[in-house]
């Protein structure tokens, strides 16, 4: 058992309920609560010494007698605990025979837990000392708290230069930590880039944004492999003459191998000469993936289908097939080792019918069903007796006949019905015609053909009309469209249709991006839409700050005629959704960003760990412990005199 299951089983052998379903909960996360049950300062409110034979039995007592003081036990007699080395709150209840003192610690009579009440004001925590239990209560933990984050807003000019300057007295950041600040400074928006591009060897997050000449230079001669194949494979700011020095100068065949890789993988163009030394490699693997750089002179993939390895030969048999002769093209179609025999087939029978006896000969799969010219009478008899991959495979080759075409869509086997329904040659009676099924909640990609049709206006109306949801989700990923293709298409019954068109359509109608933003608020593709899209509503929402949905909240705070006061509001919000996004306004208070430092959610505490409000003794406080210092290094009300001697403290 791990996880939850094990914390379950714990607090029953602790003679607990657990009745809640492990969701956070709205409350102090448990290690800012344990600061008031271990923090420098408590008192206890009860001491059971250790030596007492009852020990357990006098604990579970007491605590049982403070908790029902401090009203923790609810009226249905639920709880919220949290035991060491657990991380969350349960909710729980008490059942006959409990015994948290027994259970709930190392040993029995060493108890460690915190209990707290469902409102989060009142808390019983228990800890074990040298030589005794303490038991401590706290309540108005709400109000505590509220009074610390003013408490820490009050700062003066003094107070903020004295805890910048703290940040860099007694022990030393080391190790973990200055990697933590490497990280966090080199995504900070307002780290100097000379700064930021002394950071690449403590952080990789360095290596993603544009260096200097200079720096990737470093970067490409480093001794460390690692760092040198971290910016091959991220730094976009790689000049075709530093591939070039990168790839020759590496005397590892393996790492040589891997650069190239690298390159013909982000579409690298190197120079001529270059590429000829690298077609002439002594590595196999180097000379296979140098056919797939981009930009080759059409004599060395020509060459390279030649060469001596069949590896090589495989690679280079597709960049060369339309610069070889006949007689070259043949030597492929026979060459010894199979795997290049068929990938020469393949391209030979895009423009060649394929007999059955090839095609029952080789291995193939799909590759050649959906992309290879077939004579007919292998086409019909996939089609009628094919296995249900291959008819599925057939059904989207474009060069197939309408007649097999109308079978394949009457096919027994519903995922070949479905390819027939997206092909580009049907009329829209015909696509209306075939029985397939649709799953809404699918992944499905845009279909090729229709995106190939984005800028034919009279297609796209007869496209956006179509039976089929597909065909109309392509047609929404347009970047353009007539006005009354849009108006169709917010209208759409499938939502997915409206989504798509917010996503990727810059003329897509306010009154539509304001409908889906109320299920949706951004991809990873796309994350700023839909409300980041230009039509979005900007004005008249500060009507939303009290509806019911918390999305439509949010948007209160975009309105130009919202107030602090409302992020005030939105920051103690119900929904952590709107919370978050008050902890990102810039008008939000000090006292606020410090309050939602100890939010329960741990996306909102990022968020005020980042806000330039946040005071500088809380922040530098974050910078010197390891879980949160990354994220205060990227805070940008650091100075940059700070920020320049933690770079000097980074790079020394």
């Amino acid at each position: 058992m791990g996880g939850r299951d094990e914390l379950v089983e714990l607090l029953g052998r602790a003679g607990l309920e657990v009745v809640g379903d492990g969701r956070v909960e709205e409350v102090l996360p448990p290690p800012f609560a344990w600061r008031h049950v271990i923090g420098w300062e408590t008192e206890p409110t009860v001491v059971v010494a250790d030596d007492r034979p009852d020990l357990s039995a006098e604990l579970n007592a007491q605590w049982h007698r403070l908790a029902t003081e401090a009203e923790i036990l609810g009226g249905d007699g639920v709880f919220l605990i949290h035991t060491s080395g657990h991380g969350s709150w349960a909710r729980v209840r008490l059942t006959d025979g409990w015994d948290l003192a027994g259970v709930l610690g190392p040993r029995p009579g060493q108890p460690e837990f915190l209990t707290l009440s469902l409102d989060g004001d009142a808390m019983v925590g228990a800890t074990t000392e040298e030589y005794a239990v303490w038991l401590v209560a706290v309540d108005r933990l709400g109000a505590r708290r509220e009074a610390a984050a003013l408490a820490a807003a009050e700062e003066s000019p003094q107070d903020r230069a004295d805890a910048w300057e703290a940040l860099f007295r007694g022990p030393q950041a080391r190790g973990k930590l200055l990697d933590a600040w490497a990280s966090g400074l080199s995504l900070n928006p307002a780290a100097p880039k000379e700064l930021r591009n002394q950071l690449w060897e403590r952080s990789r997050y360095g290596m993603y944004s544009a260096m200097p000449t200079e720096a990737v230079d470093a970067a490409l001669v480093h001794p460390d492999w690692r760092l040198r194949s971290l910016a091959a494979e991220v730094q976009p700011n790689i000049t075709p003459e530093q591939w070039s020095r990168v790839i020759l100068a590496e005397r590892d065949e393996r790492q040589r191998w891997i650069l190239t890789m690298l390159a013909a993988d982000r579409r690298a163009e190197l120079p001529e000469n270059t590429c000829r030394t690298l077609a002439a490699d002594p590595s196999a693997r180097v000379r296979a993936e140098t056919a797939r750089l981009q930009g080759l002179p059409a004599s060395l993939p020509a060459a390279l289908a030649a060469d001596p390895d069949s590896g090589v030969r495989y690679a280079a048999c597709g960049p060369a097939w339309p610069h070889l002769d006949a007689p070259a093209r043949r030597r492929l179609l026979d060459d010894p080792e199979g795997k290049v025999r068929a990938q020469a087939l393949l391209l030979h029978h895009r423009d060649h019918p394929m007999p059955r006896s090839v095609y029952e000969a080789q291995d193939f799969g799909a590759r050649a069903l959906e992309t290879c010219r077939l004579e007919r009478g292998l086409a019909e008899h996939l089609a009628r007796n094919g296995e249900p991959e291959e008819r599925s495979s057939l059904a989207g080759n474009p060069r197939l006949d309408p007649d097999l075409v109308a079978l394949l869509g009457e096919d027994s086997d519903a995922g070949v019905r479905f390819v027939v329904s997206v092909r580009a040659d049907l009329t829209e009676e015909q696509r209306r015609g075939i029985r397939y099924d649709f799953d809404p909640k699918g992944r499905h990609y845009p279909l090729d053909w229709v995106v190939a049709l984005h800028h034919d206006d009279e297609a796209m109306r007869r496209l956006a009309a179509s039976s089929h949801p597909l065909v109309r989700r392509s047609v929404a990923r347009a970047r353009h469209l007539p006005p009354d293709v849009v108006g169709l298409l917010s209208r759409d019954e499938d939502r997915v249709v409206q989504l798509f068109l917010a996503e990727s359509c810059d003329d897509a109608p306010a009154d539509m991006l304001l409908r889906v933003w109320q299920w949706w608020d951004g991809s990873l593709t796309t994350p700023d839409r839909p409300r980041g899209h230009p039509n979005f509503p900007r004005r008249d929402l500060v009507r939303y700050a009290d509806d019911p949905n918390p999305r439509m909240r949010r948007l209160a705070l975009d309105d130009p005629e919202s107030t602090p006061e409302l992020v005030e509001r939105l920051s103690r919000d119900r929904s952590a959704e709107v919370r978050h996004r008050a902890a990102t306004d810039p008008r939000l208070s000090p006292a606020a960003a410090a309050r939602l430092l100890e939010d329960p959610h741990e996306h909102i505490r990022s968020a005020a760990a980042q806000h330039p409000h946040l005071p500088a003794a809380l922040l530098t406080q974050l910078l010197r412990a390891h879980g949160t210092a990354e994220t205060a290094a990227r805070n940008p009300a650091l100075p940059a005199g700070v920020m320049r001697r933690m770079v000097e403290r980074i790079t020394a």
